[in-house]
């Protein structure tokens, strides 16, 4: 029933297996480089396609792939999605009972399964290599690779044991995929993982339909309902700090009548699978959630993620905030910024069970992520700068619709330059600060910086002022952290500019009295054009039934594309239905015929 399929091997596997015509961004790149036996270092952003960048290259290349993975939940998701689409896939871990591990690692050893899924500490384990280093491996793929380097050896120290499997498994091609790796982290991971011999391919990180903004946090509960109200009837993301926010977040929001559900590790698995599976499923439920939500959710038509609380790193929100606006329309992501957050986050760093050199790099991460905060600079530039990409004024944030408050500041970084370029630009924003404003600490003793001309320099301002400038100097390139993460500062090329008056300086005045900033744009965005409203809720209905008879998340059997696209064509037979999008022949097999009935039913 299918058409003709591209000669292509590994076309033909994401027609005829996945149900897609072509590849996104950078995905044949990353295939083409497996196949021809090199290793990949593949960072993609959020909603481009990751996964099938190793689970193409795996059938077509045949034998066993191993793909590791950190969390449970996001293997057994992904193992049910296969399965339904007719590739054998297997998981053993600590979740399932003895038996079924049992079975299926009888499944692996027979040559019958084609991807097995497991977690690094099971990957890891003398006993497991032993047995697998005995089977024909062909791929080895490592999901969220950027916990090998921002995790921590102390938190997940098998993650940095994975550097063993290129010598057990020699002539396997590894790839390594992440949305979040800025340069330092991806610098770690070709060194720990791939000894420096592996590809890297970067694609872009810009998501421009999603609308940035950071607020001064006042009242969360009152500013997260009045930027809800709109929001009617979209689903949402609000990501809370601690499980009990998560739940007194939701209950507030519920008391005021927006349909929310809570997520977080504290729960059942049971209440967390349900509360999952409503919000895939329905429109316009909101999830209030800990970070413990989110890994490999594909819901398209998330309007917005909303943080109450600051997150750890620029990575874990560009992470965050990536869950909107998949299905390309307007999303918001907004921000609420308070100097507790950053209390809060030092004491959660300083508390880490880790070396001294990690919670240094954390500490830098997290100056980055308040230099952000406090830009006055567009942020989308501050943000793909970040991640080495240069990008010209976005016009979709707050400081680009010019909602923040800001003054000429050349002179004032031209006093933090000076002292920086005095004591050599080897110091932190702490030391330079005691410089500034003439405290005569040990350590400024010690270099003799009391007789710096600098020294006593920045009294007229409070210490927080030339903190937050400092921040902002980095954030938007004129400081440059220590790439080797010591918390020291260098002046940067355009900080040298600024230094000799050749390039202007502008920072963010915050207010913390100013009332809340009313974002520009549209309301609520309207249904896609020409969509049966009607048919698209019968079919989500029947994919919620089926989901549940077969125990997986609604959106295994389809996603939200797949359900838009078929409400769209509504085709009257199999070889229509074929060329929904992400209908591969498993799927056309076992639900073409349903589906045309409810669709037939529906005409």
């Amino acid at each position: 029933m299918k058409k003709t399929t591209p000669e292509d091997p590994k076309r033909r596997v994401l027609k005829d297996v996945f149900g897609f015509d072509d590849f996104r961004p950078g995905q044949a790149d990353v295939m083409e480089a497996l196949l021809s036996g090199r290793h990949v270092l593949a960072v993609m952003p959020t909603g481009a396609g990751k996964s099938l960048c190793y689970q193409v290259p795996a059938l077509v290349l045949g034998g066993l792939a191993i793909v590791v993975s950190p969390l449970v939940a996001l293997m057994q998701d992904q193992v049910a999605a296969l399965r339904l689409a007719g590739v054998a896939a297997d998981t053993i871990n600590s979740s399932i009972d003895r038996e079924a591990n049992i079975a299926a690692w009888r499944r692996v050893a027979s040559g019958q399964t084609r991807l097995l899924y497991l977690a690094p500490e099971r990957l890891m384990t003398e006993r497991m290599l032993d047995a697998l280093a005995r089977l024909d491996v062909r791929l080895i793929a490592i999901d969220e690779a950027h916990c090998i380097s921002q995790w921590g050896p102390a938190f997940r120290p098998e993650y940095e044991d994975l550097s063993r499997l290129r010598g057990i498994f020699p002539k396997v091609p590894i790839i390594a995929v992440t949305a979040t790796a800025d340069e330092s982290t991806r610098s770690d991971i070709e060194a720990r993982l791939f000894a420096e011999r592996v590809e890297t391919l970067v694609l872009g990180f810009d998501r421009p339909n999603i609308k940035l903004a950071i607020e001064s946090k006042q009242d969360s509960k009152r500013q997260l309902l009045r930027f809800i109200e709109r929001h009617p009837g979209r689903s949402g993301i609000i990501y809370c700090l601690s499980r009990k926010k998560t739940e007194e977040m939701a209950a507030f929001l519920e008391k005021n009548g927006v349909r929310a559900l809570a997520y977080h590790a504290g729960m059942s698995k049971e209440a967390r699978d349900a509360n999952q599976n409503s919000f895939m499923t329905l429109s316009g439920v909101v999830m209030v959630a800990t970070i413990a939500f989110g890994m490999g959710i594909d819901k398209p038509d998330v309007a917005y993620v909303f943080h109450t609380d600051m997150p750890g790193s620029l990575e874990a929100y560009y992470q965050e905030i990536g869950r909107a606006g998949r299905d390309g329309r307007e999303a918001e992501a907004h921000m609420l910024f308070g100097l507790g957050d950053i209390r809060m986050r030092r004491l959660f760093i300083d508390d880490e069970n880790a070396s001294e050199e990690h919670k240094r790099r954390s500490h830098r991460r997290l100056d980055t992520l308040i230099g952000y905060c406090e830009t006055a600079q567009c942020r989308r530039q501050v943000l793909l700068g970040y991640f080495g990409e240069e990008a010209e004024p976005c016009g979709n944030c707050d400081n680009c619709l010019d909602q923040a408050p800001r003054a000429d500041g050349g002179a004032e970084a031209r006093i933090i330059l000076a002292a920086m370029a005095e004591t050599g630009e080897r110091f932190g924003a702490g030391h330079v600060i005691d410089v500034l404003l003439g405290h005569e600490t040990e350590k400024v003793q010690a270099r003799g910086h009391q007789r710096l001309a600098s020294f006593g320099s920045g009294v007229a301002h409070k210490k927080d002022f030339w903190l937050s400038l400092i921040r902002q100097l980095v954030a938007n390139g004129f400081l440059a952290p220590d790439p080797n993460g010591h918390g020291g500062l260098a002046i940067a090329e355009k900080g040298h500019a600024l230094r000799r008056g050749e390039m202007p300086f502008r920072y963010r005045v915050e207010v913390r009295s100013r009332a809340l900033r009313k974002m520009r744009g549209q309301e609520a965005l309207a249904s896609a054009e020409g969509l049966d409203a009607s048919l698209l809720a019968a079919l989500k209905a029947l994919r919620l039934r089926l989901a549940k008879e077969r125990q997986v998340p609604a959106y295994v059997v389809f996603s939200d594309r797949t359900l838009i696209d078929m409400a769209e064509r509504c085709p009257r037979d199999l070889d229509a239905f074929a060329e929904v999008n992400g209908v591969g022949a498993a799927k056309l097999k076992e639900f073409g015929p349903i589906f045309l009935e409810a669709i037939n039913a529906h005409r």
